[in-house]
């Protein structure tokens, strides 16, 4: 299946969770989930109890949404956090966390993911002095992530920067908003990353 290009705020609507899809609207307190708290549509109001299939399948479409990934994507870090040692559901989290698209977007360089995968594939971002231009590429704790010199004075960029110094970074990387670089210092633990998905339930849903 491929990404999702459609009305984003329809989706977090018909979840009724905002997924952080929208980038200055949502910051701003104007997204359209904040003006109206019910689902796109004539029927929109009317909201019907779900199985458990469909809640299970749910939190499966909304953590692909979140961040950024395809089904294709999204089952392939499903198999890798299933063989790794741990909880599979806290790691899946953690494995979409380490992406890159993800940590360029959690250092405040892009006001969304879908935002933050766009700087990587047009090539302005530097990993480790390297450029790099595959959202979907690991980092490992330690690594510097790093704004191109060119791109620097890019207003999109200065604008997420300046937004995101409002509502504060996440305390897994460290930045430096001046020079327009940061360091993802450490993997995050479960409780640190808020996300309005409950993996549990996308682990049962693979394990059926």
């Amino acid at each position: 299946m491929a990404r999702y290009r459609g009305p984003v705020e329809k989706i977090e609507r018909r979840f009724d969770q905002c997924l952080e899809l929208k980038g200055e609207r949502r910051l701003s307190g104007k997204s359209a989930l904040d003006k109206r708290h019910y689902g796109p549509g004539q029927h929109g109001q009317r909201r019907s109890k779900p199985s458990d299939y469909a809640l299970q399948l749910h939190e499966k479409q909304k953590a692909k949404m979140f961040y950024g990934v395809s089904e294709k994507q999204f089952r392939g870090i499903f198999r890798e956090a299933s063989r790794m040692e741990g909880n599979t559901g806290s790691l899946l989290i953690t494995l979409l966390e380490s992406r890159l698209d993800n940590i360029v977007y959690r250092m405040g360089f892009a006001t969304t993911r879908r935002f933050a995968r766009q700087l990587v594939t047009h090539g302005h971002i530097l990993v480790d002095g390297k450029r790099l231009s595959i959202p979907s590429a690991v980092i490992f704790p330690g690594q510097k992530i790093e704004i191109v010199q060119k791109s620097k004075n890019n207003p999109q960029i200065k604008r997420a920067i300046e937004l995101t110094h409002q509502t504060g970074i996440v305390a897994w990387v460290d930045v430096d908003q001046e020079k327009v670089f940061g360091i993802f210092t450490r993997l995050p633990e479960r409780e640190e990353v808020v996300i309005p998905v409950q993996e549990r339930l996308i682990v049962e849903l693979y394990s059926k």
